[in-house]
């Protein structure tokens, strides 16, 4: 008997929410249905209709009632609104930005109980939050995160523009921001999202701390990641290519976004 296809609709259709469709389409198909398109700018939404021959241009309400599951990949300043509205329709909802909801996801959560829907927050440009996941039942004493990035990789941040850093000038690795995760999120939004589900997977048992660095030398975006626990120590570096179609995107976090959506159909799951 075959299996009735999940229908998908998706909110920012960008490098990232283009390179998701385009990965679900040909590797998921017989799982997944691309119903509905939305973007503030109806370009892109037209463009990738085209590029994917489905999926019809709307607006965010009509969207929501041609889906099953909403996917977010528009950014931060909306990723929450997107979310809550899915949530209060009886939709599931898979968020990109996960640093919009950072501080306000147990309302998210009480929404998803409440309606009996789920909500998918991808890995990202990180690995192992299986084992912060799992560490969080023992109880985390401390939780950092060090980001190292080029200086070209963060620009346009708030941070940057509003301490007027000037990265171009920047000849040798340099700390640019210590913090806590909230503040990190606030001063990069669209380069940090890696420190919100870090939180968020800590059970709010633990601030992690955060480091940003611009490093001249790098090539790839690197995390390290340590958790102290009274179960185990855990040091955890990820270094990323970029996404060919977003430099300022780690290819990993468009994977990782593509793995949690198989195992929204598959009948095995691998890991906690």
């Amino acid at each position: 008997m075959k299996h009735k296809r999940i229908r998908i609709g998706l909110v920012g259709c960008g490098a990232i929410g283009k390179s998701l469709m385009v990965m679900a389409q040909k590797q998921f198909k017989d799982a997944f249905e691309i119903t509905a398109l939305c973007d503030l700018d109806t370009s892109k939404a037209l463009a990738l209709n085209k590029t994917l021959g489905c999926g019809k241009v709307t607006d965010f309400k009509t969207l929501i009632k041609l889906s099953d599951l909403v996917v977010e990949a528009a950014s931060a300043k909306i990723s929450f609104e997107v979310a809550q509205e899915a949530l209060l329709k009886k939709k599931n909802v898979l968020v990109m930005s996960i640093g919009g909801i950072l501080g306000k996801e147990g309302k998210l959560f009480e929404i998803a109980r409440r309606n009996k829907k789920r909500i998918f927050l991808p890995s990202g440009a990180i690995c192992g939050l299986d084992g912060v996941k799992a560490l969080a039942l023992a109880g985390i004493d401390r939780l950092t995160l060090k980001t190292y990035k080029p200086p070209q990789a963060l620009k346009g941040a708030s941070f940057i523009e509003k301490n007027k850093i000037d990265l171009d000038a920047i000849k040798e690795e340099k700390m640019i921001f210590r913090g806590t995760a909230q503040q990190a999120v606030e001063a990069f939004p669209q380069n940090i999202n890696v420190v919100a589900v870090l939180s968020i997977a800590a059970s709010g048992l633990v601030v992690p701390r955060v480091e940003i660095y611009a490093s001249p030398e790098l090539k790839r975006n690197v995390h390290v990641i340590e958790v102290e626990s009274k179960a185990a120590r855990l040091s955890i570096r990820c270094e990323n290519v970029p996404s060919p179609d977003n430099p300022k995107t780690s290819y990993l976090a468009i994977l990782s976004a593509a793995a949690m959506l198989s195992g929204v159909s598959d009948v095995v799951r691998v890991g906690s």
